[in-house]
């Protein structure tokens, strides 16, 4: 990652995401948000619900476990093969990721577009209260880390934790294309 993009570029840059998706939500009946390709596949709904679940129960939660006193761990070991290279490009790999429908990884299918207008400023408010108290707290501690729970990136700091929001926003837009796709194919063939 580009070591000159700060806590506040980042912000800009996952606010200007985080509006991209809601404005997005315009385009879509509730129907079409909870429509699946296949039994296997997610809806667009799921996958608007996915981004600040992961958002707020992961990745923040992870940087905040490292910022606290006595929190994350000074060795913690270092980032694997796929986390250097995350890190690297500033990126996820443009690669489709499927992982096996489990039912608490799984998201439910959305109540509404409110709902999901509600969690993705839910997410945005507290990447903002994160990035404010990674602004304000003692460095050393911003290196703590804390290890990725499938082990894909091994273990992160709390900064990479942050980072790590906007990347996965961003990643998600692919599958967001995908599913734009499926659902103007399915209105053709009506």
């Amino acid at each position: 990652m580009n070591k000159n993009i700060g806590i506040k570029d980042i912000l800009v840059r996952f606010d200007e995401i985080s509006k991209h998706y809601v404005r997005e939500l315009d385009k879509y009946s509730l129907a079409e948000l909870c429509r699946k390709p296949s039994e296997n596949e997610w809806s667009l709904g799921q996958m608007y619900l996915h981004l600040p679940h992961s958002t707020l129960n992961l990745q923040l939660r992870l940087a905040e476990e490292c910022m606290a006193l006595g929190g994350g761990n000074e060795e913690g070991g270092g980032k694997t093969e796929a986390g250097h290279a995350v890190f690297e490009q500033g990126s996820f790999p443009s690669v489709r990721i499927q992982v096996p429908a489990d039912l608490q990884y799984t998201p439910p299918q959305p109540e509404s577009k409110e709902q999901l207008v509600a969690k993705l400023e839910e997410a945005r408010r507290r990447m903002h209260e994160i990035g404010a108290s990674q602004q304000n707290i003692d460095p050393e501690r911003l290196q703590r880390k804390a290890t990725h729970p499938a082990v894909a990136f091994g273990a992160l700091n709390a900064v990479e934790w942050f980072t790590m929001v906007e990347m996965h926003y961003r990643h998600h837009l692919l599958q967001k294309e995908r599913l734009d796709a499926f659902l103007q194919t399915a209105e053709l063939l009506g």
